[in-house]
């Protein structure tokens, strides 16, 4: 979800005694797994350390898996050399990042030593006598994994490097690939063979300076005009496909509904692939505003019936889904929306559904009752304190007390692991006061589908654990009803995980590895409704 969460940021102490201290979701909270990176993943070059032009035997792309619990983690370290030293960054595939910048790269012959400094981590091996293998370890929050790496060979790709199987932590039992429930390809894609629509690359002003949206537009084929949707992406830096993982699902939206005749606009989020802006400091009230830009864009479109223009968010999308309907109820000199779609939107407030999805992963994940309960106790309190009013400084300050004190309380560290935990809380803090975070944490979808006057649909799935079904489809249907609005339509669709994806245990660690990009009854589902609000 970018619920985020806008990509998702997640730390944990784990089972060691302070049960995710750190487990705040961020920007990139589509993506989870046992071990979450903190902090915004991007493009990035990496800070330069110490080195010498002629130590080559470093430069390459290397490859590892990290092991913990149910989750395999691929992690992939670029190192470079140019004439001021060396430079890194750093990939993690199975959760769609990829730049993130090493802030610190050293070498000397045989010790390799890379800073992360983004999200908390650090990587300590050393080159074995063949040049291509590296032993060692990843260090975070406090916790240390074994992480061996092999150097890929010149032209081959280092994220297709076969996982180097690591023994299993006892906390967890890893879970068996998932397959998906209906038979599918390896991609959902349109066939090229015979389109039965025609898309368009266009671009359009945001309202904020220097935002400048690339996206593109799906018409059906034929004459007249057609029903038309905008799809907004969830939480994290998205292209218009809203890619993850391998996984395209808005382009299998956009072509499924073009083929039941409604068109659709998709864009790369501000600051992603052809679109510009900066995307690092906005928050879900600026994304809002880039999707008013492209319902007001999409209006003026030739083809396009405007009085059957809807939006179709997904995840934090499905927040803006709703602030976009309540400015189409209140506001006169925007298009008026004749219907809302929110696949896996939140229905509760940012803060409490956080700690509702930490509680969701911990349970899945194998932690007991009683970590989760101790980790979304001082979970609450961080909470609190990013969403107060006062000076930055004081509370940055606030929060690093907080999290001090936790990680003092916290009975089954090992003093080197409460060190090392103590070394974070800055950039924890730092994570928790950024604009998206604070300003995600204190907004309430009921303050805005209370305004809400048009049909809506909400569609969710029993294995969603960023989003938890139950609680979120209740909470939207109760505050669209509480406004006026009862053309409400939920559905909990048996099995479907946050993607939409038929799904084992829902753990964004199965997202991978499932061929499926989006399940057929959801898209089915999507297009009847759609046309029957629309009369077609």
């Amino acid at each position: 979800m970018r619920l985020y969460h806008r990509g998702s940021r997640m730390g944990r102490a784990g089972r060691t005694g302070l049960a995710g201290h750190a487990a705040h979701i961020g920007r990139a909270a589509r993506v989870f797994a046992i071990v979450l990176f903190a902090g915004v993943f991007g493009a990035g070059t990496g800070l330069y350390a110490d080195a010498h032009s002629s130590d080559q035997a470093i430069v390459g792309d290397w490859t590892g898996a990290l092991k913990v619990g149910a989750a395999s983690l691929r992690i992939v370290f670029h190192i470079e050399v140019s004439e001021t030293g060396y430079s890194a960054t750093m990939d993690s595939p199975d959760q769609g990042a990829k730049g993130i910048p090493v802030s610190s790269v050293k070498f000397d012959g045989a010790n390799l030593n890379l800073t992360v400094s983004s999200v908390g981590g650090s990587y300590t091996g050393t080159l074995g006598t063949s040049g291509n293998a590296i032993k060692g370890s990843w260090k975070q929050s406090g916790m240390s994994f074994e992480l061996n790496l092999i150097k890929s060979a010149p032209g081959q790709s280092a994220q297709s490097t076969p996982q180097i199987a690591l023994p299993a932590t006892p906390a967890a039992t890893p879970a068996a690939p998932v397959q998906p429930s209906t038979p599918t390809t390896d991609a959902q894609a349109p066939s090229q063979a015979t389109p039965s629509y025609i898309t368009r690359d266009v671009a359009f002003d945001s309202s904020a300076p220097g935002v400048r949206l690339a996206g593109t537009l799906t018409l059906p084929q034929g004459q007249g005009t057609f029903p038309a949707v905008i799809l907004v992406t969830g939480s994290g830096p998205q292209n218009r496909d809203e890619e993850i993982l391998g996984h395209k699902p808005f382009l299998v939206i956009a072509d499924y509904l073009a083929q039941r005749g409604i068109a659709s606009l998709r864009w790369d989020d501000r600051g992603v692939a052809g679109s510009t802006g900066t995307f690092q400091t906005a928050t879900t009230l600026d994304f809002a505003d880039d999707a008013q830009a492209a319902i007001d864009f999409l209006a003026a479109q030739p083809g396009i019936n405007d009085k059957e223009l809807g939006v179709i968010g997904h995840s934090e999308g499905g927040l803006i889904a709703a602030i976009l309907g309540a400015r189409s109820a209140t506001r006169t000199q925007v298009p008026k929306l004749a219907f809302l779609v929110m696949l896996a939107g939140p229905g509760v407030r940012g803060d409490q559904l956080l700690l509702m999805q930490n509680a969701a992963l911990g349970r899945a994940s194998g932690m007991t009752e009683a970590q989760i309960e101790a980790a979304n106790a001082v979970n609450n309190e961080l909470y609190s304190i990013a969403m107060s009013q006062g000076d930055p400084a004081a509370l940055h300050a606030q929060i690093v007390n907080a999290l001090n004190l936790a990680i003092d309380k916290a009975s089954g560290l090992s003093q080197a692991q409460k060190e090392a935990q103590r070394a974070q809380v800055s950039v924890e803090a730092d994570q928790l006061l950024t604009p998206w975070m604070r300003t995600f944490l204190a907004l309430d979808p009921a303050e805005y589908l209370k305004q809400v006057t048009v049909p809506v649909l909400a569609l969710d799935g029993t294995k969603d654990l960023q989003v938890p079904a139950t609680e979120n489809l209740a909470a939207i249907a109760k505050a669209l009803k509480s406004g006026g609005d009862s053309a409400v339509t939920t559905v909990d669709f048996e099995g479907l995980n946050h993607l939409f994806q038929h799904a084992t245990t829902g753990l964004p660690s199965e997202y991978g590895t499932i061929k499926e990009d989006f399940a057929p009854e959801a898209l089915e589902a999507m297009g009847d409704w759609i046309l029957k609000v629309a009369n077609k």
